[in-house]
């Protein structure tokens, strides 16, 4: 290369819709796979459950930290996509927060899986929850104030407060059949409205 050739173009192309859908895929099938068999599960059977062979997997991420990342921001992400989504189309604010809650129950289930590999010494991981915070507290509280102004819940509600005792109450079950998260997360978010 010399002075006169020009620079090569390094901004990165936006992804074709088909790529960035397959990319969904595989990331959707290696979270199946880490909630049911962990973090450290063969990459052929994500690949099995994404419907690829597992070259394709290799081709988008290239090491197995490189997929964990992408599992956890790409489910961030669309926890934070539903928010104002369920604003929009649910029939109160209350019932847009309960069925976020719910998909943030899906979220911490699968975090779960993670946990291991998120606590470890790796810095790879150490942005993550940082991340977490930054983009799902302000949704969280968007749906609590719009709750709070239709009268339907408390005006003293912190998200998160709240987004924490989820977790601490998902965190609780692990694999006690006897322990239903789910149900109790339920009931915490109806003690959370307010009766006309």
């Amino acid at each position: 290369m010399n002075d006169s050739d020009p620079a090569p173009d390094r901004t990165a192309r936006p992804k074709r819709a088909d790529a960035r859908r397959n990319e969904e895929t595989l990331l959707d099938a290696a979270a199946a796979v880490f909630v049911s068999s962990g973090v450290e599960a063969p990459i052929r059977d994500i690949a099995a459950e994404a419907g690829v062979g597992t070259a394709t997997i290799y081709r988008h991420f290239p090491t197995r930290a490189d997929l964990i990342i992408a599992v956890y921001r790409h489910q961030v992400e669309a926890l934070a996509e539903a928010g104002p989504t369920l604003l929009a189309t649910s029939e109160t604010p209350y019932a847009a927060l309960g069925r976020w809650i719910d998909l943030f129950v899906d979220f911490v289930v699968t975090k779960q899986g993670l946990a291991a590999v998120l606590q470890s010494d790796d810095p790879c991981f150490d942005p993550l929850h940082a991340y977490f915070l930054d983009r799902l507290v302000p949704v969280c509280t968007e749906l609590l104030d719009a709750a709070t102004e239709s009268g339907e819940i408390r005006a003293d509600l912190d998200a998160y407060e709240l987004m924490r005792g989820v977790g601490g109450i998902c965190a609780g079950g692990g694999t006690n059949l006897r322990y239903d998260a789910r149900r109790l997360v339920r009931l915490l978010v109806t003690g959370l409205h307010v009766c006309p």
